[in-house]
């Protein structure tokens, strides 16, 4: 991404690499951060600018939809006046690329905790992959992981999970688009995959119940956000380098 002068206050949509193991809100409160250095830095070389800055508790500054610690890609932040924007981005649509692993089940449905369970593999082939991830596309009922930030009781699922309580969560209606699966690979028991899908889709989830419809167990163990709506993650900043564009 190329440098560019950035009018916080009045607001910008920042679209950022999430790194792995960051949080989104890692990412946020970072950002933050250097936003409000650079203002107070500004207010230091001109302390009567022509146009007023806001108090630097009052900048406002989010993020448009939720990526787990151990994904990587596009998140968009939002500043100042355009955090109004955030709803409006967050209902788009979303694309992902990823692995699924298969022959072992984790209780997040991803690598945040340890594999358990051993699973046959040796009846999956292409074809069988092909033939599942029809009954994935459209309209499909989903049940979110245990290790999710739903609420249950007014308490986050996740919680209740790493205390080892037995929680149940509902099903609800996601849409998937588009579903594609690249070739089934037997060495290392995975599949990469690329899908399309609405607000509220547990991409863990999908890794899951696919284990499932192949007969199998499985997990996801890489993911990517490619895309939100028109944002594309060819367009996003690299954290650092969008660090360093804000502190010039």
């Amino acid at each position: 991404m190329e440098a560019k002068s950035f009018n916080f206050p009045e607001g910008e949509v920042l679209l950022i690499d999430k790194p792995l193991k960051w949080t989104s809100f890692d990412v946020v409160n970072k950002v933050r951060y250097v936003i409000c250095k650079r203002l107070e830095q500004q207010r230091k070389e001109d302390p009567e600018p022509t146009q007023a800055l806001p108090k630097l508790k009052n900048l406002k500054v989010g993020h448009a939809g939720t990526l787990d610690p151990l994904a990587s890609g596009l998140l968009i932040v939002c500043t100042g006046k355009l955090t109004k924007k955030i709803t409006d981005y967050q209902d788009q649509e979303k694309e992902y690329t990823g692995t699924i692993q298969f022959g072992a089940t984790t209780p997040s449905y991803d690598l945040e905790t340890e594999p358990e369970g051993s699973f046959e593999t040796a009846h999956i082939n292409d074809a069988l992959i092909q033939t599942a991830a029809l009954r994935f596309l459209g309209v499909i009922q989903q049940i979110p992981p245990l290790f999710s930030a739903k609420k249950v009781d007014g308490e986050r699922a996740y919680r209740k999970a790493r205390r080892g309580e037995d929680t149940q969560l509902a099903a609800r209606p996601i849409s998937i688009y588009a579903f594609a699966l690249g070739p089934w690979n037997p060495v290392t028991k995975t599949v990469d995959f690329r899908v399309s899908c609405s607000k509220g889709t547990y991409i863990r989830s999908l890794a899951h119940d696919f284990g499932q419809a192949l007969g199998s167990g499985a997990h996801l163990s890489a993911l990517c956000r490619t895309r939100i709506g028109a944002f594309e993650l060819t367009h996003a900043w690299d954290l650092q380098d969008l660090i360093q564009a804000i502190s010039k």
